[in-house]
């Protein structure tokens, strides 16, 4: 028995516990901060990767829209709770495609696929004004592709089931369609924000692999949280998308609700991460 206490204490000295956590973890050794994007980047244009990385967000929004429409449609026209995937199915759609698309995509465009994700990163200067702008609008044209095509395939059930447009729910307040939007937009892009933080990335391989993880499960998340308020937008493509191609009166009613509250989110998000987890402001440069 001695001679294993002898061995247990021989082992605990010669592997002591000195992993650093948190920020003490997070030193120049492994890690320097990255300057932040020029505000404009002419130069982008003349770049094939630039038009790529729209491409990517254009088509990656496209299938977001037909898969997570076709399956709100397939819930709104059950006779009962029981015969479809229900509110919970719904959210595995939006919450699963985010995944699936963003671990395809990433590498390409960084897989954004929503413009408060986009706005969020902007602020956090971590992409140019032009590249910034670019995304939204194919993230716009690619939601509304992907709403069309629905549409095309089943005009009728389309207009009769609402088209997945987003509007505050009966029994609810602009002021609390506005507030869920805002939480919700703030929970994914402060998800984001730290499922691809470079510092961590330096120091822990594993985490770009598993950033698209937690972020489909942000959405996932959200949705199981406001699906009863707005329907969750939280993505203003998407629900721009939804809007123009149903195009019917309570799909602009609220609609400025799924650009301001998402927008606010995102850019408290971005301040959250960049001041309080990451207190870039505070650090001194050389």
């Amino acid at each position: 028995m001695e001679g294993k206490e002898e061995d247990v204490k021989l082992g605990a000295n010669k592997f002591p516990e000195r992993q650093p956590i948190g920020t003490s973890a997070q030193t120049d050794k492994d890690y320097k901060e990255p300057p932040p994007a020029p505000l404009f980047e002419p130069g982008e244009l003349k770049s094939w990767s630039f038009w790529r990385a729209g491409i990517a967000e254009f088509m990656a929004t496209f299938l977001f829209l037909y898969i997570t429409v076709l399956t709100v449609m397939g819930v709104s026209r059950a006779p009962n709770k029981c015969a479809s995937v229900g509110v919970q199915g719904i959210a595995w759609a939006f919450g699963g495609t985010i995944f699936a698309l963003v671990y395809c995509t990433a590498g390409v465009s960084g897989g954004h696929i929503n413009p408060a994700v986009t706005f969020g990163l902007f602020l956090a200067r971590k992409l140019s004004l032009t590249r910034s702008v670019f995304y939204i609008i194919m993230q716009s044209l690619g939601a509304m592709a992907g709403a069309g095509v629905v549409k095309g395939f089943q005009p009728k059930q389309y207009e009769l089931l609402g088209g997945g447009a987003n509007a505050v729910n009966h029994g609810y307040t602009k002021g609390d369609g506005l507030g869920a939007e805002i939480v919700g937009t703030f929970v994914l892009v402060y998800t984001v924000f730290s499922a691809t933080d470079a510092k961590r990335n330096a120091r822990d391989s594993h985490v770009p692999i598993l950033a698209p993880l937690p972020i489909g499960f942000a959405v996932f998340l959200v949705h199981l949280a406001t699906i009863p308020i707005t329907g969750t937008g939280i993505n203003p493509a998407r629900s721009l998308g939804a809007a123009i191609i149903y195009n019917k009166g309570h799909a602009w009613d609220d609609h400025w609700i799924f650009w301001v509250g998402p927008f606010i989110g995102a850019a408290l998000a971005a301040l959250y991460h960049q001041i309080v987890i990451r207190a870039i402001p505070f650090k001194t440069r050389d």
